[in-house]
């Protein structure tokens, strides 16, 4: 037996909510956390108690996260805590691998089985496509390898997938899944989806080692259970019966994965599978001002398919959330620039306090250029520098080899990206110039390599990260389309991928942080600017006609929202340069949400906002606007009469004509 005693403050940190949590005496529950809401705290405080009060032992407790941070983070605290280590602790991959190595004979699985990663896939992929004469350009190899993942995560083999197959794409992968499985076999090999698949399947057809393991674990304890896909959710079953001990915590409105297989509706099926299931709710929030809290809200609140939280703070309302209109996507990166000098400098944050976050990745190429440019150092969380992503570079080495022939090192990356490809590249080539060429328009250039090549068909099917690498394609345009001549494009991307313009500063601890709203997940930061919103942007294109998605779209708002524990900026710009031409931009629904007392409007247009009543309205964005209006002022001072008073964003001329003495502090506030 293992005697503990909790330290008895442990419990007087909890808030009564958190505490109702933590003694649930037994049976289903779930804990339904909101952002900011201690979440870890009931959970490792709710282990703590299980062995030190109901005499559970450590090794018949289940702790299942979705991260190694997280289980880490667990294990440690719960060490801490209880003195006790927690044998049955970690993610599900890393559970199922346990389980696999010990009982996965029973399946025809040998002890030493390989695990392939990511890398190791692609490479059996490529495989069985030489083996088998499969065309690349017809059916992308990483699309059909998604499409054989997704099927895993919803329990579909290769024989039903066949069945079920529909149109081309799906006849291929029904052949390609069973070739990969077959292989996998021949290799002792199991994928990450395998390891949870595989392990389902165990438990379901072997009675013996499913009581083995249902005996074990009299407690079963699950983080954010939104993020479950069908696999997990039929797991978590499985190990909670038939104590049905099973407490899972989660949040509705945190769920953003869908694109990977996570459902939020688990939530909603645990609760028809598991009837007399005790709901309980962490809404004090212990990380944003409460301003911040409340406009999430108005955003979430319009979601109607799922349960939404008040989250509510002891802390005090906080600055209102600022939301920006920049003229062009160039002027809204170096107003963000500016707000980031003004936080560092002026208000004692470091850079690491602070996060941009965009929803997709090619966003992040117009913030790198103009932090790097401002001489700030950043770091890029969760993906890849712009210039260092694989379809960047692929076509700057096709644009490289245009001009230049004698480029060793761009034909050998080139003649990886197929022979057709280079041919049809070779006899366009042919055709052209090279004197008029040197002086044509890289944007040209570049779209005339597309067709050519037809490398866009590499990301044909439609999935998650193949619109991001299009994405970042048509980013790449759009910054050729800024210069005259290739050779000059291709100078100033070698300076960018250089960091000459950052004068060589590297990247530090101390740096901002740069990241798309899903890889924010989790974490907080003392400053959030959340960028590009606009409708097409966030919410996303994509889910402007589908109820469902722009559902998904307004709690990935939520979720970098939240983020945010003083100050939050939402910035957009009037006009964005996409396809070679620039276009009028709308301004995201989502601010629109925001209560007019939670937020104040900056920049060209924000007299024209109308948030449920119009919203804090600043008038003038701009040092001209500023210095014309400042006269005008003065003017109507003299004649004796003055417009209603207001407030300006103020920058740094107007601080520093205050500091000077140029300007008096009274006659700037009633400006």
């Amino acid at each position: 037996m293992c005697f503990v005693m909790v330290p008895p403050t442990l419990l007087d940190r909890l808030n009564p909510d958190q505490k109702k949590a933590v003694l649930h005496e037994g049976g289903p529950a779930m804990v339904l956390a909101g952002a900011g809401s201690g979440k870890t705290t009931v959970l490792t405080t709710r282990v703590a108690w299980l062995i030190a009060e109901k005499n559970v032992q450590p090794h018949n407790i289940l702790v299942v996260t979705f991260t190694n941070k997280a289980a880490g983070e667990i294990k440690e605290r719960i060490q801490t805590i209880t003195g006790s280590r927690l044998p049955y602790s970690g993610t599900f991959h890393s559970l199922c691998a346990k389980i696999l190595r010990i009982d996965g004979q029973y399946i025809g699985l040998d002890q030493n089985f390989v695990i392939y990663d990511s890398n190791d896939q692609d490479q059996l992929i490529k495989n069985i496509y030489k083996a088998h004469g499969f065309d690349k350009a017809e059916f992308n190899p990483k699309a059909a390898l998604a499409a054989i993942s997704n099927a895993k995560n919803e329990i579909v083999s290769p024989k039903e997938y066949k069945k079920f197959a529909n149109g081309a794409f799906q006849t291929f992968v029904g052949k390609l899944y069973t070739l990969y499985e077959a292989e996998l076999i021949k290799a002792q090999a199991v994928d990450f989806d395998d390891l949870l698949l595989k392990t389902l399947k165990l438990l379901q057809n072997n009675q013996t080692i499913r009581n083995k393991y249902q005996s074990l674990f009299e407690h079963v304890l699950i983080d954010e259970y939104q993020d479950t896909n069908t696999v997990q959710y039929q797991l978590s079953k499985i190990f909670a019966h038939p104590q049905n001990n099973i407490y899972v915590v989660g949040d509705f409105s945190q769920s953003i994965y869908a694109w990977r297989g996570a459902s939020y509706k688990n939530m909603m099926q645990l609760k028809k599978d598991f009837p007399e299931i005790t709901e309980y709710r962490l809404e004090q929030n212990y990380r944003s001002k409460q301003n911040i809290l409340d406009a999430a809200t108005d955003v979430i609140s319009q979601n109607t398919s799922h349960p939404i939280l008040e989250l509510w703070t002891k802390k005090d309302a906080g600055e209102l959330i600022t939301s920006f209109e920049a003229e062009s996507s160039r002027d809204e990166a170096k107003q963000v620039v500016s707000y980031i000098r003004d936080h560092v400098f002026k208000k004692a944050l470091t850079y690491n306090d602070i996060a941009i976050l965009y929803r997709t990745n090619a966003q992040s190429r117009e913030f790198e250029e103009a932090l790097i440019s401002a001489g700030i150092p950043y770091r890029l969380i969760g993906g890849t520098k712009f210039y260092e992503r694989t379809e960047v570079k692929d076509m700057i080495a096709y644009l490289r080899y245009v001009l230049n022939q004698q480029d060793s090192v761009s034909l050998t990356r080139i003649t990886k990206l197929g022979k057709r490809r280079l041919a049809n590249l070779t006899d366009w080539m042919g055709k052209q110039d090279p004197a008029v060429l040197i002086e044509t328009a890289p944007i040209d250039i570049l779209k005339d390599i597309l067709e050519v090549t037809d490398y866009e068909a590499k990301y044909a099917k439609e999935t998650e990260e193949h619109l991001q690498r299009l994405g970042n394609i048509q980013e790449l345009l759009n910054v050729a389309s800024q210069f005259d001549t290739p050779h000059q494009f291709l100078e100033n991307v070698a300076l960018i991928q250089n960091d000459y313009l950052m004068d060589a500063l590297p990247e530090e601890d101390n740096s901002v942080n740069l990241m798309s709203l899903h890889a924010a997940k989790g974490l907080e930061f003392a400053m959030v600017c959340m960028v590009g919103m606009e409708d097409g942007l966030l919410p996303h294109s994509r889910s402007l006609f589908d109820a469902a998605q722009m559902e998904e779209e307004r709690r990935l708002c939520y979720v970098g929202i939240t983020r945010a524990k003083t100050k939050l900026y939402l910035t957009h710009a009037r006009s964005r340069f996409q396809y070679g031409t620039t276009t009028s931009a709308i301004r995201s629904r989502f601010i629109t949400d925001i209560s007019d007392h939670l937020i104040e409007h900056i920049g060209r247009g924000s007299t024209s906002y109308g948030n449920k009543g119009g919203g804090r309205t600043n008038y003038f964005h701009s040092s001209d606007d500023y210095s014309n209006g400042y006269k005008k002022k003065k003017a109507q001072k003299k004649n004796g009469f003055t417009e209603p008073r207001r407030i300006i964003p103020v920058d740094d001329s107007m601080v520093d004509d205050v500091l000077n003495g140029n300007v008096d502090i009274d006659d700037l506030i009633d400006f």
